[in-house]
């Protein structure tokens, strides 16, 4: 099954983000999945959302990099949450050309429970795993817990 992504938002190029081949540097694709990524926090979390006590933290980043993005390419961040565990959710995102359609770069990210207080991991709230399968209209996204 395709993915199908319910949050996008389009971005903004800037002439020094474009290196000396003349294509995005692939250090400029976090940034834009960063953006992607609070953004989506704020269209599913709405007024819940404190970022002065951030409950979830990065774990893991992987980035595939598909095409290159030249300077002036439309482009726009596709972000959605594919899984959601006890201690973590998984992110899958990806920066595609608007007009063409076509994918240049692939994300994915896991997302722990963090307690600011202890500096450790923590179980994801009930409050974000209803907020996320709300805003992704699926009830299917949570993993049934392993017993070890």
């Amino acid at each position: 099954m395709e993915q199908t992504f319910k949050h996008e938002i389009p971005l903004q190029l800037r002439f020094n983000d474009i290196d000396i081949l003349g294509h995005l540097n692939n250090s400029v694709y976090f940034n834009f999945f960063d953006l992607g990524k609070s953004r989506y926090f704020e269209a599913v979390r709405g007024e819940k959302l404190d970022w002065r006590s951030a409950d979830v933290v990065i774990a893991s980043i992987q980035a595939n990099f598909l095409a290159p993005v030249f300077y002036n390419e439309p482009l726009s961040v596709q972000t959605a949450v594919t899984e959601i565990g006890n201690k973590s959710f998984k992110m899958l995102q990806r920066i595609i050309n608007t007009q063409t359609g076509q994918t240049k770069c692939t994300c994915t990210s896991i997302m722990v429970g963090f307690d600011i207080a202890t500096i450790q991991s923590k179980e994801i709230s009930q409050d974000w795993k209803e907020d996320i399968m709300a805003y992704e209209g699926r009830n299917d996204l949570v993993r049934e817990k392993r017993t070890e």
